[in-house]
């Protein structure tokens, strides 16, 4: 099985272009550390924080429609409900899941999956 870094998606209403064309299929990339860190440097994020999900989803959104590139300004142009969307989809595809452990009672041998929480693990180690 591969690993999975490109989600196509289908904007609820779309981005319509300077010509008047409609745009609503594109893909979105994994993010990196540097898709979340380099923003924070822009003195735009630095005047106001909500700036910050539209460099960002300049920065993984890889296409949309017939677009030669995806920039800020395009963002910017998105329907609310598309920006919405596209901050949902985000969210879901880079959220780390929580690895499971597959154990058993020691009791009574029932087998059954516990997710692993390494944040709370390591915060008791401090």
């Amino acid at each position: 099985m591969a690993f999975q870094t490109e989600y196509e998606f289908e904007l609820p209403r779309g981005y319509i272009d300077d010509s008047g064309t409609l745009h609503k299929r594109g893909v979105m990339r994994l993010a990196t550390a540097a898709d979340e860190i380099l923003p924070m440097r822009d003195p735009r994020v630095q005047q106001n924080q909500g700036y910050l999900t539209v460099i960002l989803l300049a920065r993984v959104v890889t296409r949309l429609g017939d677009l030669k590139h995806v920039d800020t300004k395009v963002i910017e142009k998105l329907f609310t409900a598309d920006l919405a969307y596209l901050q949902n989809l985000y969210r879901q595809i880079n959220d780390l899941e929580s690895p499971k452990l597959h154990t058993a009672c020691p009791k009574c041998d029932h087998e059954f999956e516990v997710e692993v929480d390494f944040l709370s693990v390591t915060e008791g180690l401090s």
